[in-house]
């Protein structure tokens, strides 16, 4: 007798349909499973046997044979515990209904028969609606993260005997169900606010300025200058997360298996900062099956890299296309996996190796070769993708000690929600969402300059000794400026501001 029952896998972050089939064939007692298992299902025939005989059910003594299908696609993890489990159950006669075909089944078997959570619910349960079923059974623990899916039925179950109950209709489990809006509009939860920094004006404008346009930011400053603290305070500037798009993080948090327990949706924008030591696997993704990265762990928020130059150089190289793409595509021999990596690169260094150089209140120990082959350590086609280069001196006591504090984070997240409805406006219909992503047909049609910007610009390219591909980034960072100030033009002194926020070409150059 052959038994099908529905369940789902994960590749990138979308989900796809598996089906479950369970054959039970005469012959001596064997259990086979097929249709690309990885070493977690294979092994799972041993926690299904136990979790089948401590339920109170009779496990068959028959060849089971178990196929995953399709069967091109490679099958991982311990959510099939469950859809197996169940399949071998109804075709042994425990489970006669017809609702056992209206539901997906996820979940980890544990020996007593318990049902453990698993990762990557959540995109399976988003997918459940376009399969065709009417809802999904859970562990209780992913129930909230599957209630996501609001146009399904989310079964919350503890047990395997739970299950059995269910679908034979003598136990009645009422669907889980939120209230989204009412979740979603929760207060945003921040520890940190932008009037915690003391001094720090033209830092602080600077990521305004970046948090305005959705621009790169490199902050360059001795040690204990307060880069960190800036960086850890941009999330909190930034416009509020849409629902679409929190429920995006959400996935990837889900299939990465780091969605707090406590916490059913993402609210906040994400901050990820990884060590320097980090390897290009763990920045960008991989592994032999393809995980998600800090750079999509980042996605809609910020990656924050300290030390810069400390980073391997591949590393810092396997990030240039992402940074272009917003997206990270790992292909594996088992499979190619796509991942969305569209975040706000906030980098920061000392601007020499002692830390030191320029400093008013400590002498640097550098030479001039020795400042120049640390700041090459950044290749300029990285450099390239960084629109704003701050410097972030160390501040004297009197700036510490000045009593009052400047705007809170809620004020200045107003005024560049305002600049991003301007930008909404402005590329409405085209895939551009921010001044940082124009093209240069963009900057020609919505950037046009007068005499006086492109005057300015003249002196920055040949006397100021800036790059080339400096022109560009400081058009759209003006542009950006503009919009803060409402200004339907750019003028001279948003260029000017713009040329200043290029500290890295003015000494590399």
């Amino acid at each position: 007798m052959i038994v099908r029952v529905a369940s789902g896998t994960v590749v990138g972050i979308d989900a796809y349909p598996v089906e479950v089939e369970v054959d039970l064939s005469a012959g001596l007692p064997q259990f086979s499973t097929v249709g690309l298992p990885d070493v977690a299902i294979r092994e799972s025939r041993e926690r299904i046997r136990s979790a089948v005989k401590n339920s109170g059910y009779k496990f068959p003594r028959h060849h089971v044979t178990v196929n995953l299908a399709p069967a091109d696609i490679k099958k991982e993890g311990t959510a099939f515990d469950l859809p197996i489990a169940v399949a071998i159950l109804a075709a042994e006669g425990h489970i006669d209904s017809p609702t056992l075909h209206d539901y997906v089944f996820m979940g980890e078997l544990s020996l007593d028969g318990g049902i453990k959570e698993v990762r990557g619910v959540l995109p399976v349960a988003l997918q459940v609606e376009r399969m065709g079923k009417k809802g999904i059974i859970v562990a209780t623990a992913n129930a909230p993260e599957a209630a996501l899916a609001e146009s399904i039925d989310v079964i919350a179950v503890s047990r395997l005997s739970e299950v059995v109950e269910f679908l034979a209709g003598r136990l009645i489990i009422t669907p889980l169900k939120l209230d989204l809006q009412e979740l979603f509009h929760d207060t945003r939860r921040y520890l940190i606010d932008f009037d915690d920094i003391r001094g720090q004006e033209q830092a602080k404008r600077a990521l305004e300025v970046a948090a305005a346009g959705g621009h790169n930011i490199i902050l360059i400053g001795p040690p204990g200058s307060g880069k960190t603290m800036l960086a850890q305070r941009l999330v909190t500037i930034l416009p509020e997360l849409s629902l679409p798009e929190a429920i995006e993080c959400t996935k990837i948090f889900s299939v990465a298996s780091l969605l707090n327990k406590n916490e059913t949706v993402l609210l906040n924008r994400p901050f990820r900062a990884p060590h320097h030591t980090i390897s290009d696997a763990g920045l960008v993704g991989g592994g032999k099956i393809p995980k998600p990265g800090e750079i999509s762990l980042a996605h809609h928020g910020v990656l924050f890299l300290d030390e810069l130059p400390e980073f391997r150089k591949n590393v810092l190289e396997a990030l240039r296309q992402p940074l272009e793409d917003a997206k990270v595509t790992i292909t594996r021999a088992a499979m190619t996996a796509t991942y969305p990596a569209d975040f706000m690169l906030v980098a920061a260094m000392n601007p020499c190796p002692c830390g030191y150089y320029g400093d008013r209140r400590r002498a640097c120990r550098c030479s001039t070769t020795q400042i120049r082959q640390y700041q090459s350590r950044i290749s300029g086609p990285l450099m390239d993708r960084i629109d704003l280069h701050v410097d972030v001196p160390s501040l004297p006591y009197r700036e510490l000690a000045r009593p009052g504090s400047g705007e809170n984070s809620q004020t200045i997240r107003a005024r560049i929600q305002q600049a991003r409805n301007r930008q909404a406006e402005r590329f409405a219909g085209q895939v551009t969402g921010t001044n940082a992503g124009m093209s240069d047909r963009q900057i020609k049609e919505f950037c046009p300059l007068d005499e006086d910007c492109r005057r300015l610009l003249e002196m920055a390219m040949e006397k100021l000794g800036l790059s080339v591909r400096a022109y560009s980034r400081i058009i759209k960072v003006a542009r950006t400026i503009a919009d803060l100030e409402g200004e339907a033009a750019i003028g001279a002194s948003q260029v000017a501001e713009a040329i200043q926020y290029r500290t890295l070409d003015r000494s590399m150059g």
